[in-house]
């Protein structure tokens, strides 16, 4: 019988399963149709297309998308961003920057008090401590108010203007660049008080050569005077890599920068008599009418 092949038929279909009957519903479409004749469509399709023109519809909120995700791209970090075709140059800079830290850090063995040379990090710091400004400022105002000549007060004026100029420098170029040490120590009282707040470049290295060029350009010594000053200055500067303060490109650079500064004082140098006015003046005894 026709009808019972076909009542067959659906039973072994498995779509007339109950577990799939929603597949073989049609698709309902919820049209509302307004009420009003032609001109409730025309006001219907008005406030659709002007709720389109105020959403931006469906393309104006890709391009939103698009925009955001081109601004998200334009505000990434540059350390964020690779770049596929780095220059020789940015290489060999880089190579050189990372060399320089684990140097740096091989060094610092008197950084922490369980480093490798912790017992003679007090003596470290001692000798890091002669090329504080604090102990040159006052060593050298108190060897000009005990002078009696002329030519000392004259050399002992232009050394302190170049202690000045060394402190003035170092400070403006460390928050210029804000490079940090190799290891995170926290600051002491003393840095504070000579600005030392930075690793780039080396304070005491800087003050370290300056002095001693201004030293042995000025004073009579004997060889083994002169060679214990070099020696000094450069254990001065060396020191603050142990103490893990600095690294060993700050400490060049100090000591390039210290060569620059004493260069600089010799060219303005202040003759005797500026320097009795510039005595008068900080002693409140100037006298400008006479």
């Amino acid at each position: 019988m026709p009808g019972s092949q076909a009542r067959s038929r659906d039973r072994n279909n498995v779509l007339n399963r109950p577990e799939f009957a929603s597949l073989n519903q049609p698709l309902k479409q919820h049209v509302v149709e307004p009420r009003g004749g032609s001109g409730s469509r025309r006001a219907a399709f008005r406030r659709q297309s002007l709720s389109q023109q105020d959403d931006g519809g469906p393309r104006g909120a890709k391009e939103s998308q698009e925009g955001e995700g081109v601004k998200e791209a334009s505000k990434m970090p540059e350390q964020d961003c690779i770049q596929l075709n780095p220059s020789f140059r940015g290489i060999a800079i880089n190579s050189l920057l990372a060399i320089d830290i684990s140097l740096s850090k091989r060094l610092g063995v008197c950084a922490r008090p369980h480093s490798p040379w912790a017992p003679l990090r007090s003596m470290v710091a001692l000798l890091a401590f002669t090329g504080h400004a604090l102990p040159w400022f006052c060593g050298t105002l108190i060897c000009l108010w005990r002078s009696n000549t002329l030519a000392g007060q004259e050399v002992l004026v232009n050394l302190l203007l170049a202690l000045i100029l060394d402190v003035m420098t170092v400070a403006g170029m460390q928050k210029l660049v804000k490079r940090r040490g190799p290891w995170d120590i926290p600051l002491g009282f003393l840095d504070y008080i000579a600005m030392d707040t930075y690793s780039f470049p080396a304070a005491h290295a800087s003050r370290a050569a300056m002095v001693s060029k201004f030293l042995l350009n000025h004073l009579v010594l004997a060889v083994p005077l002169r060679i214990l000053l070099y020696l000094w200055a450069f254990l001065a500067g060396v020191s603050r890599v142990l103490l893990g303060k600095h690294h060993l490109s700050d400490v060049g650079c100090g000591f390039a920068l210290g060569f620059l500064q004493f260069s600089l004082v010799e060219s303005v140098w202040l003759d005797s008599a500026t320097c009795q006015t510039l005595i008068s003046i900080g002693t409140l005894r100037w006298t400008p009418l006479v």
